[in-house]
Formats: structure tokens, sequence, C-alpha cells
């Protein structure tokens, strides 16, 4: 309550309303946050005291409710998140190359909706900077060396054609395969031309196929390869998303992460109609009721763990997406409009269901 009434109205007002900056210096001042442990110890022992482990798809995750991608896309406040009470933070999405991403403005925000609009468009350092990052933090595949569990999404550099687009998943995968607990593969984005076309069944196949086995050539013998979750976007009909389910079980793939932002614009408060005609992805509230459905669907159709993400705007809404079978929640809008004490809050739930 405090975040929504003294905090988040600074937040929204600053840099003349200005998202992007203001997301910018949020991410500074955690960065800061996670290079004092001095600061990181006592807050984690408040807002974390409810956060569980819990096991998925082979990882041992430190807790159940995970930081979305494109929160932090570089990875640069990575030490902090398991201060605020997040279990696993999915850092990214970075490309192969590194890329400015689309023309600002590309980041707005709906609050009558609790929505946000974003066409970022991929901005970020590149993979082989984000390794590097992980590399001198000490940070190693199942060493939870920052108190939590690190994911990392990949996507498509916009400058490779889509022709090369395997090619250039693979090279960010060799790149942070030693660093990641496990890698989503961002097929699903509509902020980067063509990229939602990789998940037609024909092409998500081979896709997958290729970095199944790079990811087992990369393990060696003997050794668990990284394990790797397919991103789906929430406007695939049904039979889409159900021929999806039987690519990825056929690649080897180890889960889905349902969903990522909408191009609908269904939800929307009318006196943030004009905003809402930004071109970019969707999320938060609007989202709630499809980001439900399309884990539920999912969750009754494979034995793979499913990731709920999309309009996790209250502890309730995180239990539902756990209840329609979602195995992990993640958040990113829902932490922008509600703070710490969401996170805090749904943890709080999720330990009593899992009692």
């Amino acid at each position: 309550m405090s975040y929504r009434r003294l905090v988040r109205p600074v937040l929204f007002r600053a840099y003349r309303g200005d998202a992007e900056r203001v997301h910018e210096q949020t991410l500074a001042w955690l960065s800061r946050l996670g290079r004092t442990p001095v600061l990181r110890v006592p807050t984690a022992s408040l807002l974390a005291r409810h956060r569980r482990p819990v096991s998925v798809a082979g990882i041992d995750f430190a807790g159940p409710v995970g930081v979305a991608a494109g929160l932090d896309k570089n990875g640069v406040a990575t030490p902090a998140w398991a201060a605020l009470g997040f279990g696993f933070a999915e850092l990214g999405t970075v490309t192969a190359r590194p890329q400015p991403g689309n023309d600002r403005p590309r980041l707005f925000r709906l609050p009558r909706s609790g929505a946000i609009v974003n066409r970022m468009g991929f901005n970020n350092h590149g993979a082989a900077a984000l390794a590097a990052r992980l590399d001198s933090a000490g940070i190693r595949r199942g060493n939870q060396r920052v108190g939590l569990t690190v994911g990392v999404s990949i996507g498509k550099s916009k400058a490779t054609p889509l022709a090369e687009a395997t090619e250039d998943y693979l090279r960010s995968l060799r790149l942070l395969s030693p660093y990641a607990d496990y890698v989503a593969v961002n097929v699903s984005s509509p902020n980067t031309p063509g990229l939602r076309t990789l998940q037609d069944a024909d092409t998500l196949v081979g896709l997958l196929a290729a970095l199944t086995a790079e990811s087992t050539r990369l393990a060696g013998t003997g050794s668990t390869p990284v394990p790797l979750f397919v991103k789906l976007a929430p406007d695939l009909t049904y039979d889409a998303l159900e021929q999806v389910v039987d690519v990825t079980e056929q690649a080897g793939a180890d889960g889905l992460i349902a969903t990522n932002t909408t191009v609908s614009r269904i939800g929307i408060d009318p006196g943030e109609a004009s905003v809402a005609t930004e071109p970019g992805g969707l999320s938060g509230a609007p989202l709630t009721i499809r980001a439900r459905e399309v884990v539920a669907f999912l969750a009754d159709r494979t034995r793979l763990p499913v990731i709920g993400v999309g309009g996790v705007m209250t502890a309730d809404d995180g239990v539902a997406l756990v209840d329609a079978g979602a195995r992990l929640v993640q958040l990113y809008t829902g932490f922008i409009y509600g703070g710490p004490g969401l996170i805090g809050a749904l943890n709080a739930r999720l330990e009593r269901k899992i009692r």
C-alpha cells in the first residue's frame, strides 16, 4: 500500500513521465543495492521469508515467483532480485548481436487499464556481454550464487534474416549455456519483424531440434544439457497452440512459458484509447484472463511444465495461474504497478498452497 500511495506516484511522474528512463534509473538503483550485502541480507530476510524452493524440469528454483524477461535485459540488477523476494530471474531477451532496439519513445504506461505497451525491439548489449557480466559475478549454472535461479531468454537479432535465425539462436546458446539454469527461446515477441513466424510448426521443429542437439553437445557425455523452455504468444489459436505442444515435445524441449505480450487491445480503458493505439505488445491487466486460458489449455495437453506469466496484478491472479496448471509464476507489469509487496503476498499464498 505504501508503494502504491507514495512510491509509485513519484516514479510515474519522474522525468516528465518518461517510463523508459524511470525503468533505467530503477535498474541502476537495484544494481547498487545488489553490490551492498549489508543492505541486501536484511531486506531478503523480510521480503523473502515466505519464499520456498521448488523443483521444476530438473531445476532447483529458489522460489516459485520470478522476474519475467524484459525487466532486466542485460542482467545489471541480477544480484538484487533475491532481496525483493524473487526466487528466479529470467534475464534478457538478449540477441547474438548487440542492438539498440526500436526508436524512442517505445514504452508507454496505461495506469487506468493497469497495462503497459512496449515496442522495445530486443534492445540489449548482446549475448557475449551478458555472459561476461554473469561470469564476473561468479554465476554458474546451478550455483545460485546470487540467491536465486537464473534463466536467460534468447531471441533473434533484428539484422539476421529469418533464414539464418537458427544459427543466430545457436550462437547465443553457446555463449550463455555455462551460466544459465535454463534458456528460454523467445519466438513470440511482436516487436521484431517476422519473429512470430518462428512459432509455425514446420519452422519451430527445425529450430528446437537444432537447439536441443547443441545443448546436448555442449553438456558433454554424462552431463545434463541446459533445459530449454519455449515462450509463446497469447494470440495463437488453440489449434496453433496444440501444434506447438506437439513440436515442443517431439524436439525434446523441457517446458513452455505462457504468455508473451499481446497485439490485442481488448480491455483498455476508453480514456487511454489513444495511448493504446501505439504499436507494440500489451501487458498487464488486459492480459490476465487470456494468459490463464492459455496456461490451462497447455497444462491440459502436455506433461511439460508451464511457467505462467501475463496479467499477474494481484496475488489472486498468481494463484489462479497455478490453479490453471502453471508450476511457476513470473511478474513484470504487476511488479511495476504493485511493487515488492506483490512478490511477498504471492510468495505467502503459494507457500500455503505448497503446504
